[in-house]
C-alpha cells in the first residue's frame, strides 16, 4: 500500500514539473504596470493618481472634454448660472447651492443628469427652468466638470481665477431696520460702533465679531481684558440682600446653584449662600438681551445686519 502511495506522489510531482516547464516566463520584477486611464484627474489626493493609483471619484474618472465646448459652456454658465451658483461654483448671492459638492454634478458624465434639472425638473425646489438648448446644457456641464477636474484631492477646492467670494450678501437697509429695532437702545452707529467696518474690513471677520459679542465674546472689536482693579461693564453684577436688610452689590466672581461670590468696591471678595433663609440674590446681566436675541436671530438677519455694519466706515 505504501509503495502505491509513493508512486502516485512521484507521478503528481512529475506532472507539476512538466507544467512549470511549459508555463510562460514570468515578467521581470521592474516591469511597468499598465498606466491608469487618464481623465480629468486632480493634482493630489487619491483621484490625482498619487503613486500611480487609478482615479476613484466620478469627477476624476471622466475623460477631458472638448476645449471648444468647455469655452462655450463657460460663457453660458457666466450668463445663466453664476448669479445663483457663483463664479467659482461655490454658491452665489442669490442662494444657489454649491455645485462643487453636488452629487448630481459629481455623478454626471456629459450633462445627462444636469439636463432635466435645467429644463425644470426641480422647479418646486427653487431651481427655475432655463432657456437653454440640450447642446448648450451639455456645454455648461462640460465647463463645470472642467473646473472640478482641477480639484487638488478629496475635499480640496479646485483652482480658480475667480475673485474671492464676497461674504457681504445681506440687505443693508433691512439690517439697519433690524438694528434700529433690536440694538439701538444700547449701541450707536455714531458711538461705540463708529468705524467698525474700517477696523474690520473683511466681511466674515466682521460678522463673527458682532455675533460672538452677543454671547459675551469679543463684541465690538475693541474690548480686551479689563485692567486690574477695573470692572468689566459687560460682566454680570449681583445685589445680595441679607435677612437684616443689608445690601451688598458688586460684579459676580463665581456663581452656582448654592453659592455666589461677589467683589466689593474695596476689592474684597465675599461669598453668600443663595439658599439661606432671608437672603435674596438679584442678578443683573448686561448681555441678557444679547443672549435672548441669539435664540431668535436668523441667518437672514445675521447677513443683513453684517451688511449694514459694513457701511459704518
Amino acid at each position: 500500500m505504501h509503495k502505491i502511495l509513493a508512486a502516485s506522489a512521484l507521478a503528481a510531482l512529475a506532472v507539476v514539473g512538466i507544467k512549470a516547464q511549459n508555463a510562460p516566463p514570468a515578467a521581470p520584477p521592474d516591469a511597468a504596470a499598465p498606466a491608469p486611464a487618464q481623465g480629468g484627474a486632480g493634482r493630489g489626493g487619491r483621484g490625482g493618481g498619487r503613486g500611480g493609483e487609478p482615479a476613484v471619484f466620478p469627477a476624476q474618472q471622466r475623460p477631458p472634454g472638448d476645449p471648444a465646448l468647455i469655452e462655450k459652456g463657460k460663457g453660458l454658465y457666466s450668463i445663466n448660472c453664476s448669479a445663483c451658483h457663483g463664479v467659482d461654483l461655490r454658491g452665489g448671492g442669490m442662494g444657489g447651492p454649491n455645485l462643487l459638492r453636488s452629487q448630481v454634478v459629481l455623478m454626471d458624465q456629459h450633462g445627462e443628469l444636469i439636463l432635466p434639472i435645467v429644463h425644470g425638473e426641480r422647479k418646486e425646489r427653487g431651481m427655475p427652468a432655463l432657456p437653454l438648448q440640450d447642446e448648450e446644457v451639455r456645454a455648461v456641464a462640460e465647463f463645470i466638470h472642467s473646473v472640478l477636474s482641477t480639484s487638488r484631492g478629496q475635499g480640496a477646492p479646485p483652482e480658480s481665477d475667480a475673485p474671492p467670494p464676497n461674504p457681504i450678501v445681506g440687505d443693508a437697509a433691512a439690517g439697519q431696520a433690524y438694528f434700529a429695532a433690536k440694538c439701538s437702545s444700547c449701541h450707536s452707529a455714531t458711538g461705540d460702533l463708529k468705524g467698525i467696518a474700517t477696523a474690520n474690513p473683511e466681511g466674515k471677520e466682521l460678522q463673527n465679531l458682532w455675533v460672538s459679542g452677543m454671547g459675551g465674546g469679543r463684541g465690538g472689536g475693541r474690548r480686551g481684558r479689563s485692567a486690574p482693579g477695573t470692572i468689566d461693564p459687560k460682566a454680570p453684577t449681583a445685589i445680595v440682600t441679607l435677612a437684616s436688610g443689608e445690601k451688598i452689590e458688586g460684579p459676580v466672581v463665581r456663581m452656582d446653584n448654592f453659592l455666589i461670590t461677589i467683589r466689593q468696591a474695596d476689592g474684597r471678595q465675599q461669598t453668600f449662600r443663595r439658599d439661606q433663609a432671608g437672603t435674596k440674590v438679584e442678578i443683573k446681566d448686561p448681555l441678557e438681551p444679547h443672549k435672548a436675541m441669539l435664540q431668535t436671530l436668523t441667518d437672514k438677519d445675521m447677513r443683513n445686519v453684517t451688511a449694514y455694519l459694513a457701511t459704518l466706515k
